[in-house]
């Protein structure tokens, strides 16, 4: 038996990094977390790197 290693990219752990934060800290669900993990790190990556 062997183990399948799964791929899972940088950005999917930051999305999954926000999205956990979110839902611990709001009242929000699964759903309405990780859709506005994914809003919050668009509006981060466009802030120049300059400024961040």
């Amino acid at each position: 038996m062997g183990m399948e290693t799964v791929f899972v990219s940088r950005y999917e752990q930051r999305v999954k990094l926000v999205e956990d934060v979110v839902k611990d800290n709001s009242s929000l669900s699964a759903e309405e977390a990780h859709a506005l993990a994914i809003r919050l790190l668009r509006t981060l990556e466009e802030i120049p790197e300059k400024v961040r």
